[in-house]
């Protein structure tokens, strides 16, 4: 996935995933789309504010990063007493021990729900190639494996049709690169990046078939699994030659070697698949990420949120766990709720979405660990989340770790105060900006009830109710 986001803003929080670099200036690049039926689900997709991003593959099976293993970049960690070759061998053989046994939709769905969330985006093809969906266009893929007698073998149908049950909007996370296809990594050529292996100038037919082989597998999701949503592409560097020498050296091809051919040139004609998803799916939102344009309909900051407020559409994803999928129990370091919480608030209240990420484990199931933390936001958003969900940014929308939203209509103000994990609540809440009319009742919304309190200077100061004090809070929202 990508380290760097905007040139022009600074991380909040550091980076732990991998994947494409995006510098440019959103103010400048973001492009609203004019079709009435995205915009009108565009702006339901904002109202939501929360949702989940499972990546669950062939990797799971060996409890390793996904797919960028088998990149022949430098950084990639791997094991290498394989000679890579071999290493890339093995783990795409790791599909014939992938057999989730105890694979339950309907258990993650109700998870995902009762934790507050309201779409998910499912991978349903990673970088590796390998087909979480019954596609006709490749072999390589879960029903065609020791899960393929199972009656749920086809898991992106079953995933889908349970968060749908559950009232979730429904996305399609899909990799634009398929490694383990001889259309883009060719057996002839070695694999020394990302990218496609060999000329496209001298060989335009085989890229064309790597092109039909996108554009039916999107067809084939969109087609035969229902209402979707979100077609959530990954792999921006599989884009259009770029227009300038700036903007390779932006992209830092010189120091990542992501250009095996001068050209650059690696698209995979996004006008032709937008027109064919929105024919099948009227309205979806197609997410290209990081290659602005009509085709990227909200922005994908990865692992990071921007240091400053943004008023065009974006959405953060970022793992609950230590990686995008799934770890062995004593590897993994799960974020506790307070940090979940936080992070929302802070994500919301600069016009954002969170995409909270985990990988279900090799057996089909969500890793126990999540459980406890995903309970406790879930509870807490049952409570205060007039703050969070269908909110829309104010001016002043910050101060210390106090978050500031507001009602669409701007008649109705939130302070969220927020906390550390374990930390209890203080006798005062105090914020600057953002002061009540003189005679406002402000609401705290854990209780319901109007707390009292007043201004000094440029300050608003808020008992809190004595019951509270002394006690373990995840955040306190109130309501003005």
């Amino acid at each position: 996935m990508f380290k760097n986001f905007f040139l022009s803003l600074l991380l909040a929080i550091p980076l732990i995933g991998f994947a494409q670099e995006d510098i440019y200036d959103p103010s400048k690049e973001y492009e609203y789309p004019t079709d009435p039926l995205v915009k009108a689900k565009l702006e339901k997709w904002q109202d939501l504010k929360f949702g989940v991003l499972l990546h669950w593959g062939v990797y799971t099976q060996a409890a390793i990063p996904e797919s960028w293993v088998i990149c022949g970049e430098p950084w990639p960690k791997r094991d290498t007493t394989l000679n890579y070759e071999d290493y890339k061998k093995w783990y795409w053989g790791l599909a014939k021990e992938f057999n989730p046994t105890k694979f339950n939709p309907e258990k993650w769905a109700e998870i995902s729900k009762k934790s507050g969330m309201k779409y998910v985006v499912f991978t349903t093809k990673h970088h590796d190639g390998f087909n979480m969906f019954d596609t006709k266009q490749s072999d390589y893929k879960i029903t065609n494996g020791p899960f393929k007698n199972n009656p749920k073998a086809d898991v992106t149908k079953y995933i889908f049709d349970a968060y749908r049950k559950q009232g979730m909007m429904i996305g399609a996370y899909f990799s634009k690169p398929d490694w383990h296809s001889q259309d883009f990594w060719w057996d002839r050529f070695p694999t020394p990046s990302r990218n496609i292996n060999y000329d496209i100038a001298k060989y335009p037919q085989k890229w064309q078939k790597f092109k039909d082989f996108t554009y039916n597998q999107i067809g084939e999701i969109l087609g035969n699994y229902g209402n979707v949503d979100i077609l959530w592409l990954d792999g921006g560097w599989i884009r259009p030659a770029l227009k300038s020498e700036l903007e390779r050296t932006e992209w830092g091809l010189d120091k990542r070697g992501r250009s095996n051919y001068p050209n650059f040139n690696q698209e995979v004609d996004m006008p032709r698949i937008a027109k064919m998803a929105r024919e099948k799916q009227p309205g979806i939102l197609i997410v290209d990420r990081t290659v602005h344009g009509p085709y990227e309909n909200y922005r994908t900051p990865e692992q990071q949120i921007p240091k400053e407020q943004m008023n065009t559409p974006w959405e953060t994803c970022i793992t609950l766990t230590k990686a995008w999928s799934y770890r062995k129990p004593e590897e993994e370091k799960i974020k506790s709720s307070a940090w979940v919480i936080a992070t929302l608030a802070e994500i919301v209240a600069k016009g954002g979405n969170m995409l909270l990420s985990w990988g279900p484990t090799p057996e089909g199931e969500f890793p126990k660990a999540i459980e406890k933390p995903l309970a406790e936001v879930g509870q807490w958003l049952k409570v205060n989340g007039a703050a969070i969900y269908g909110t829309t940014i104010t001016k002043k929308y910050n101060d210390g770790t106090t978050w500031f939203t507001q009602s669409k209509d701007g008649k109705t103000k939130y302070a969220i105060a927020c906390t550390k994990e374990g930390d209890v609540t203080p006798a005062t809440i105090q914020w600057k900006g953002n002061i009540p009319a003189k005679g406002t009742k402000i609401k705290l919304l854990t209780t319901g009830k109007n707390v009292d309190w007043k201004q000094e200077g440029d300050v608003v100061v808020i008992n809190v109710p004595k019951e509270l004090v002394g006690k373990t809070s995840l955040a306190l929202a109130f309501q003005f």
